[in-house]
């Protein structure tokens, strides 16, 4: 499904986005935007982000006074989703155009010496043995996840371990090997709220191509009615829409994702969204400010 919405969602033209009026093809209502940029500052003492003119999150980025479409801009208070920590003698941190790539200098097979070429047939530089000829493929990272609803307030989990240590976050994590991403949400779910959860339904995908992450989040429902926090949270709790503390939030792939809800529920019908968050390149990870949420569209 998610691989339909995000066909559907290319035209032409360009990509169908957020506009002021919605239409519909084929049962998906989609928006329409040009490349114009439009910009957002966000005001530090606010806990949420700025409105001007009672316009919501999603049309304060696109054209709240014009009926020109806009691409969906804004600047978050949120950690730069920061990949994996792991690392090792062989591996540096080399950075593109195209994302954060690490520079691998011996083979993960044979542990042989690379040399970096574009491969035959190929578009993009790739670390390839001298010993065994066997090319080194970087690909992204799925994290997966659930939005809790309950009582008409919200599940968060305090981390207790970097990156983002103290702050608030939906209950999230790497996908494994041999599960499914539903499987994953659940898992993670439990490992860090000790929550069951049911009545999984997909709500957001989310890309960071900058870091080479895709969040799929779902939205769920706690089984019962009890949660505590797991090895990796502080603290677990249940807030009320108004009351989530969006500047104390670890990442910006978690502001974007209460906000989207936020916005269904007042327009009271849940939607599935597909955006792009562009990280600014060079950002440290206490830099959560810069963002830019692109090609956002919804059904």
């Amino acid at each position: 499904m998610l691989r339909a919405i995000q066909n559907l969602g290319c035209s032409s033209s360009g990509w169908l986005l957020w506009k002021p009026r919605t239409s519909t093809s084929g049962g998906f209502s989609f928006i329409s935007v040009s490349t114009r940029p439009f910009s957002f500052s966000s005001s530090s003492s606010s806990t949420r982000v700025a409105r001007t003119n009672n316009c919501s999150f999603l049309h304060e980025f696109s054209a709240c006074k014009t009926p020109s479409f806009r691409r969906f801009r804004a600047r978050s208070e949120s950690n730069p989703d920061a990949a994996s920590a792991s690392s090792s003698a062989s591996v540096a941190s080399q950075s593109s155009s195209f994302g954060n790539v690490r520079k691998i200098s011996f083979c993960q097979w044979c542990g042989g010496p690379t040399k970096h070429e574009i491969p035959s047939g190929e578009e993009k530089m790739r670390a390839i043995c001298t010993v065994c000829g066997k090319i080194a493929y970087q690909n992204p990272k799925m994290v997966v996840g659930c939005l809790i609803e309950h009582d008409n307030k919200v599940l968060l989990c305090k981390r207790k371990i970097q990156p983002s240590y103290g702050l608030w976050t939906l209950p999230a994590g790497y996908m494994e090997i041999g599960e499914s991403a539903a499987e994953g949400a659940i898992r993670e779910t439990w490992e860090e709220a000790n929550a069951e959860v049911e009545g999984l339904s997909p709500f957001a995908q989310l890309d960071i191509p900058l870091i080479g992450q895709t969040y799929i989040i779902f939205l769920a429902k706690l089984k019962k009615p009890q949660f505590s926090p797991g090895p990796e949270s502080s603290e677990c709790q249940l807030f009320a829409l108004n009351d989530i503390p969006f500047n104390s939030l670890a990442f910006s792939s978690m502001f974007v994702t209460l906000n989207l809800y936020i916005e269904d529920v007042k327009a009271g019908k849940p939607k599935f969204h597909y955006g792009t968050i562009k990280k600014r390149p060079g950002t440290s990870p206490s830099d959560i400010r810069a963002f830019t949420l692109d090609y956002h569209l919804q059904s």
